[in-house]
């Protein structure tokens, strides 16, 4: 089989960027080749150029703002950097398919799944409608969804995120595609999900012979999933080579300091004595969400997302708040915030239930129990200048502006970020950096307790490894309390004293990170901690040259 080209070859590839970029070139000099039956990782942080890689394979670049300068990309011994866009819709998706990070973006929210399907197989075959929704469900049955009729007719809202993005794979797979694309597919799902995810390519990739490009920066599922890894630096490829030597023996600064950004699985002692007092007990807490219907979703059962929950939180702590999708764990934190109402049960700090206190009550507390959200650009005001969005807390307290504002760049030196950068707006900022503004606006009020919901999940490893090393730091420094609710068992290890162990709404397992992460009791915990990507890969010790 030596003389098979191989599907994919890309040469002295460079992408151009617009005027007043960060950089002349997205990409600067790419090679790389993918064989038919093989996944090949593309790694690096954002800004890297690895999207923008997928982009120009798949000719849906943002040209000509951003446009292929040099080079040559070819599909199976053919070029197709010239090909007219009439050739190229021919080619995507019968040929190349992609599979997109966001499946919500991706997927149209007006049409149902099966429509969605349908279309693909409309556009590029000959089959008879009865025929199309034959494939179309068999593609829902390989991609193991647990009703296909049923996400046949469901449209994408009614589905849960792992599932969705089964269907986005289900789509990218029902031509049987000679490369399959897939960008960040598992970034935001449950360990199990994402191990299903990841099993499901490579198994749908040995049936079907097809090479995959993977783009990523985790390395936990490079180390499950990759044959070859690629590693990506501000557009320019600083290694490459098979996955055991890259992620074992990395020779790049920059390869070393991204593998030792990767969370160990080894959680540290308790620091916190169990005779702490605590600051923050939920006793009791029950919530129901009733059941809703409409013309376009039909009748949908009432869902139990807690039940009968207890919990403690001493001083100095933080307290891990871990499960898949659907566990509870969102609930919870909005629940504690009073973001949203509870059925039943109570939320005890300073010696007042916060469930029972009136709004003007309530907004008293607040200044004690703040939040950091997963989406830092869904929460912060675009229209507001970081210093006005620190200071705003304060202020609405009754603090001086003039001295919320000099506390706000004291708090953004706090964070490590720059105070000349508050005058800022939020999209000026990367995705690390706004996720520490909310941070520092979360100190603004000096609370005792911190609720951080999933605040690292969407950032680079090297971002993440930052922002925890940040939150822990803070945590001792003032004493802080965190209520850290998270679906990445990497992060739980490195970060939680303690840990809550939620499925279905209720706690299964709980107690210091070490003794649960060393012996689960319950079979859930078991197979969550199982399911960690790349769990039997120990990254090496790299201490000095992470530059």
């Amino acid at each position: 089989m030596t003389d098979t080209p191989p599907v994919l070859q890309i040469s002295g590839l460079k992408i151009a960027l617009p005027k007043g970029a960060d950089r002349p070139y997205a990409l600067e000099g790419l090679d790389l080749e993918i064989n038919p039956g093989e996944i090949v990782c593309l790694v690096g942080e954002s800004g890297s150029g690895k999207s923008l890689s997928a982009g120009a394979i798949m000719r849906l670049l943002p040209e000509p703002h951003v446009h292929v300068a040099e080079g040559s990309i070819k599909f199976r011994g053919e070029e197709i950097v010239a090909k007219s866009e009439a050739e190229m819709r021919q080619i995507r998706g019968r040929d190349i398919a992609m599979i997109f990070q966001e499946p919500m973006t991706a997927l149209n929210p007006q049409k149902t799944v099966g429509w969605q399907l349908d279309e693909v197989l409309r556009l590029h075959t000959k089959m008879s409608r009865k025929e199309r929704r034959a494939r179309a469900i068999e593609m829902l049955e390989r991609v193991h969804l647990p009703d296909p009729p049923s996400a046949y007719n469901a449209y994408p809202h009614q589905i849960s995120g792992g599932q969705r993005q089964r269907v986005m794979i289900a789509m990218a797979l029902s031509l049987s595609p000679k490369l399959i694309i897939a960008d960040e597919p598992t970034t935001a799902l449950d360990v199990t999900t994402q191990l299903q995810i990841l099993k499901l390519i490579r198994e749908l990739q040995e049936q079907e012979g097809a090479g995959v490009l993977f783009i990523t920066h985790d390395f936990g599922v490079v180390a499950e999933i990759a044959d070859k890894v690629a590693v990506l630096r501000k557009g320019i490829l600083v290694e490459q080579g098979p996955a055991s030597e890259v992620l074992n023996n990395p020779q790049h600064a920059y390869t070393r300091a991204l593998i030792g950004a990767v969370p160990a699985l080894t959680p540290p002692p308790l620091k916190v004595p169990s005779t702490a007092p605590v600051v923050l007990k939920g006793t009791g807490l029950k919530k129901t969400f009733a059941a809703r219907g409409g013309m376009l979703s039909g009748k949908r059962k009432a869902v139990t997302a807690v039940k009968d929950l207890t919990f403690e939180l001493r001083q100095g702590e933080t307290l891990g708040v871990v499960g898949e999708s659907g566990s509870g764990k969102t609930t919870v934190s909005r629940i504690v915030t009073r973001l949203l109402e509870c059925d039943a049960g109570s939320v005890e700090m300073d010696g007042k239930d916060l469930l029972a206190l009136s709004p003007r009550e309530m907004r008293e507390m607040r200044k004690h129990i703040q939040m950091v959200f997963q989406d830092p650009m869904a929460s912060l005001n675009p229209r507001k200048r970081v210093v006005d969005l620190i200071a705003q807390g304060p202020i609405v307290h009754g603090a001086d502006p003039a001295k919320a504002r000099a506390d706000a760049r004291r708090l953004l030196e706090l964070v490590e970020l720059s105070p000349a950068s508050a005058s800022r707006f939020p999209h000026e900022f990367s995705g690390g950096q706004r996720q520490r503004i909310g941070i520092a606006r979360a100190l603004a009020l000096e609370p005792k307790v911190i609720v951080a919901d999933e605040p690292v999940s969407a950032l680079d490893v090297s971002v993440q490894a930052q922002v925890l090393k940040l939150l822990a730091e803070l945590r001792d420094r003032l004493n802080l309390s965190l209520l850290f609710v998270t679906h990445d068992l990497r992060v739980a290890a490195q970060l939680c004293d303690r840990i809550i162990v939620m499925q279905k709404g209720e706690i299964v397992e709980s107690g210091p990170t070490a003794e649960v992460f060393a012996n689960p009791q319950h079979e859930y915990t078991q197979k969550l901690l199982s399911s960690i990507p790349g769990r039997d890969w120990t990254p090496p010790v790299i201490r000095t040259d992470a530059a």
